[in-house]
């Protein structure tokens, strides 16, 4: 897919096929048959109990004939980017030269299209591997702004959607994300304070606060990415565009009354008619 001889630059050729410049030059380190097969499993019982640590994921793992230890559970779900999500003290310390934001949103009447982005990222297996899915979401209307696949979790897939995002779409009032190091880092944080977006973030290990991305990461494992056995990056790609412009556009949703991210986002009621 990427022409080194070519002379588009290999950024360029990455950023024209959608994908990550950092993926691209990553050297991927092969994952046993045996730890593919338990995170597969580990995704979706994280999905199941998101509250799950992995002292229960590996006892649960452990009930249906898997063999492996609580740490071995633990690196895998580091590996995975998952952890169980419940509200907890924030005694977390942030990485060197990474501040960490308050969370702007407790109590904060949500109510038009554009005022809240919410950003995060999950765990996508294929036949043979896995990759990082990487999505931008309006708060209110449920829409997915952006998104990115990527096979390492490095910051740039994130920026890279952040990117086009506001390119797209006119800029929110507040950003809100976890506190992983992709949204912590200093190139992420500098492309919200340059536009002057207030920037949110939420509690370590508090699902609540990110509650509706939770919600549409569990909707496209469900309806699209359980469904299928990926056999490369590009048809994963191809499959989960295919979807998210089902989801943007066809899928009704119960929280907007019907209609769909698409109509919710760009018709938006007006004042008297949502205080009607």
């Amino acid at each position: 897919m990427i022409d080194r001889t070519a002379k588009l630059s290999v950024g360029r050729q990455a950023k024209v096929l959608g994908i990550s410049r950092g993926s691209v030059y990553y050297q991927p380190r092969p994952v046993r048959a045996g730890d593919l097969k338990l995170m597969h499993r580990i995704d979706k019982l994280h999905m199941e109990f998101p509250f799950a640590g992995s002292r229960m994921l590996q006892g649960l793992l452990v009930q249906e004939g898997f063999k492996v230890g609580r740490l071995h559970v633990a690196t895998l779900m580091k590996r995975m980017g998952i952890e169980a999500l419940y509200r907890k003290s924030n005694t977390s310390k942030p990485a060197p030269g990474h501040k960490i934001y308050p969370y702007l949103l407790r109590k904060l009447p949500i109510t038009r299209p554009n005022q809240v982005w919410a950003m995060d990222i999950t765990y996508i297996p294929m036949a043979r591997g896995f990759i990082y899915l990487a999505a931008v979401l309006d708060w209110f209307t449920r829409r997915v702004l952006s998104w990115r696949v990527s096979i390492t979790l490095e910051a740039d897939f994130c920026i890279e959607a952040l990117e086009e995002a506001l390119a797209r779409h006119v800029q929110p009032e507040i950003f809100n994300t976890d506190q992983g190091s992709q949204f912590t880092s200093a190139d992420f944080i500098k492309v919200l304070a340059s536009r002057e977006i207030k920037i949110s973030m939420d509690g370590k290990g508090a699902w609540r606060d990110n509650v509706f991305v939770e919600r549409l990461w569990r909707t496209i494992k469900y309806e699209e990415v359980y469904l299928r056995a990926y056999a490369s990056v590009s048809e994963a790609r191809a499959s989960i565009r295919n979807y998210l412009g089902f989801y943007n556009s066809r899928r009704p949703h119960s929280s907007l009354d019907g209609r769909t991210p698409d109509q919710a986002y760009f018709n938006p009621p007006t004042p008297e008619a949502a205080a009607a």
